[in-house]
């Protein structure tokens, strides 16, 4: 057998990997990943909407962006900490805490590469209650069985601290259950818990779901302890979740809550935060619509409220040329 046509052939992809080393950077394709929470949250539609929007422009900035159902916000925190993530969703006392080395980051220090990039929704604290349950205020649940979160996400951490300035421990419930966000409402319904507590934005599926399949309440988070948090902390502040918003829910429930927010690393390229921000801020209109918790947002309080950690400089460089930083 001849080895000409082997020669050929080798010869051949010696010449395409030398062009593909050739090829400018800006061709290569790069790859980004945002850590969300529960498929059935806010933060994976929201990091589906971003991702969305970049995406369109791939051919311009090379980046192809995708998202990561994840644990929540301590866990994005601290995997974009380990290099895993290059973006991802936090609630705003979160970045707080991981800025200031406080709470659940306690043990590991101060995240000082965590940047902010922007903040997104407000996300009320909500507390849902099973019908039977006879639960008109947060008190009545104790001796009762009730979902307080997940470990490692932002609404076990704040569970965490509205307990703790209620002088309540975790024994004080019957069950302290800590089920993920997509199990909590299903565990309602079929009378395995009679109530749990979640930051999430709204309108949200996962409170649709037992609002509707099974006349769930949503319960008030008022009161002097709520006073007093909201007054101390800079991330904290009341809000209400409207009225009508769910089936069986017809009254305005008054609540307090943070922000969820974006953020990366110091790491993650400039360029690539860039043209994350960018894409959305380019198309912002579109962003809005692409969930109902979306659609009040405005440009001008996403750069600044619920931002602790320093602007990531990708972000910084975007908002300086829209003038809405110095």
């Amino acid at each position: 057998m001849s080895l000409r046509p082997v020669l050929k052939t080798l010869a051949a992809a010696a010449a395409l990997s030398t062009a593909a080393l050739a090829a400018p950077a800006s061709a290569q394709q790069k790859f980004v990943t945002i850590g969300t929470g529960g498929v059935t949250g806010v933060y994976y539609a929201a990091g589906g909407a971003i991702c969305r929007l970049v995406n369109k422009d791939r051919a311009k900035h090379g980046i192809r962006c995708s998202v990561e159902s994840t644990g929540g916000s301590v866990f994005n925190v601290n995997t974009i900490k380990a290099g895993e993530l290059d973006l991802g969703f936090a609630q705003s006392d979160v970045q707080y805490n991981a800025t200031k080395g406080l709470s659940q980051f306690k043990d590991g220090g101060a995240v000082s590469d965590l940047r902010a990039v922007f903040a997104v929704h407000p996300e009320p604290f909500t507390v849902v209650a099973r019908k039977e349950a006879g639960i008109t205020k947060f008190e009545d649940f104790k001796g009762k069985r009730f979902n307080v979160g997940n470990p490692g996400s932002g609404t076990r951490a704040s569970m965490e601290e509205l307990l703790a300035a209620m002088g309540w421990k975790l024994s004080d419930f019957s069950l302290a259950s800590e089920l993920k966000a997509d199990e909590h409402g299903p565990a309602v319904c079929d009378g395995k818990i009679d109530g749990f507590f979640y930051g999430v934005g709204h309108p949200s599926a996962n409170i649709q779901d037992p609002t509707t399949s099974c006349g769930a309440k949503l319960v008030p988070l008022t009161g002097p302890v709520v006073d007093k948090l909201v007054a101390d902390k800079p991330y904290y502040a009341k809000v209400s979740i409207p009225a009508g918003l769910y089936p069986n829910n017809p009254q305005a429930t008054p609540t307090y809550g943070v922000l969820a927010t974006v953020v990366a690393s110091s790491k993650t390229p400039a360029d690539t935060i860039y043209a994350v921000t960018k894409a959305v801020f380019d198309n912002f209109d579109e962003f809005k619509k692409l969930h109902p918790a979306l659609a009040h947002l405005k440009p001008e309080d996403m750069v600044r409220n619920g931002l602790s950690a320093p602007l990531h400089d990708g972000a910084a460089r975007y908002y300086k040329e829209k003038g809405w930083i110095k």
